[in-house]
């Protein structure tokens, strides 16, 4: 062979081997024969209960147990806000406008303003506190339409205190009374500033003779709390009685509203 030129052979470079020549099958295809996995998810965990959920349960049953006489204040108006406000704990709002009030009857006679000043009120709220004022005064003022008002003398004093005793303007009104002494129209004659309702004789007298009235109760408030009768009470009663004795009306007594108390004038022989 000698002499004989040697043919220089190319050698092509080695083939890189696939994984798919190696294993010949797909690694994500379900192999044949075998059930469909399944994937299970994991269970979610229930929401745990609001703190407030069981005292709420133990509030109603303790109402529906025991009374309202159980319960002290700020419980009954926690119940009524367990409705305007469903999804929170109501216990601090209710403490926080007793607190900023005094007490129930001052809440709900509160304006909407003020009561719109305390953290956490709504408007959802303080609607329903004046509805359940005026849902107050309504039952408190439907016995008056049926007994004799005069024999019913605490009856028309806690009336007339839910009515105006927390009223932060002065305002006068007249309880209209029949032949038989029951009532027959309860007015707003006029309201004023914090200490003074302009009233006019004449327009008591008229208003009187318009319903057929017999006689009337005057009743006025002093948002400053204090009922004891001013110089300008007094005046202004005495004007009055001689105006309805012109139209044959009788001025039963006249009323002064304050948070402190009643004062009646017959009662201190000023009528």
């Amino acid at each position: 062979m000698a002499g004989r030129s040697k043919k220089s052979v190319t050698q092509a470079p080695p083939r890189a081997v696939e994984d798919s020549e190696l294993f010949p099958f797909h690694l994500d295809a379900q192999p044949q024969g075998l059930p469909p996995i399944e994937v299970r998810a994991k269970p979610k965990a229930k929401p745990e209960k609001p703190h407030y959920h069981d005292h709420r349960s133990r509030l109603r049953a303790r109402f529906d147990e025991a009374g309202a006489g159980a319960l002290a204040d700020y419980e009954l108006l926690e119940l009524m806000l367990f409705r305007t406000i469903p999804r929170q704990d109501t216990k601090p709002l209710a403490k926080a406008l007793l607190a900023r009030f005094g007490d129930l009857s001052a809440v709900l006679a509160a304006p909407v303003e003020r009561i719109a000043e305390v953290k956490g009120v709504g408007p959802a709220v303080a609607q329903d506190l004046k509805i359940i004022q005026a849902m107050l005064e309504r039952a408190m003022r439907a016995p008056l339409h049926q007994r004799t008002v005069i024999s019913s003398w605490s009856q028309l004093v806690n009336y007339c205190r839910v009515a105006l005793a927390h009223e932060p303007r002065e305002q006068f009104r007249v309880l209209f009374l029949d032949t038989k002494n029951q009532l027959v129209a309860d007015e707003v004659m006029n309201e004023g500033t914090v200490d003074h309702a302009p009233v006019y004789p004449r327009e008591i007298a008229r208003r009187a003779l318009e319903l057929s009235a017999a006689s009337v109760i005057l009743v006025h408030n002093h948002p400053s709390g204090d009922p004891k009768p001013s110089a300008a009470d007094l005046a202004i009663t005495r004007e009055i009685v001689a105006a309805a004795e012109t139209v044959s009306v009788r001025v039963h007594d006249h009323l002064v509203i304050g948070r402190n108390g009643v004062a009646s004038f017959k009662s201190l022989g000023l009528l």
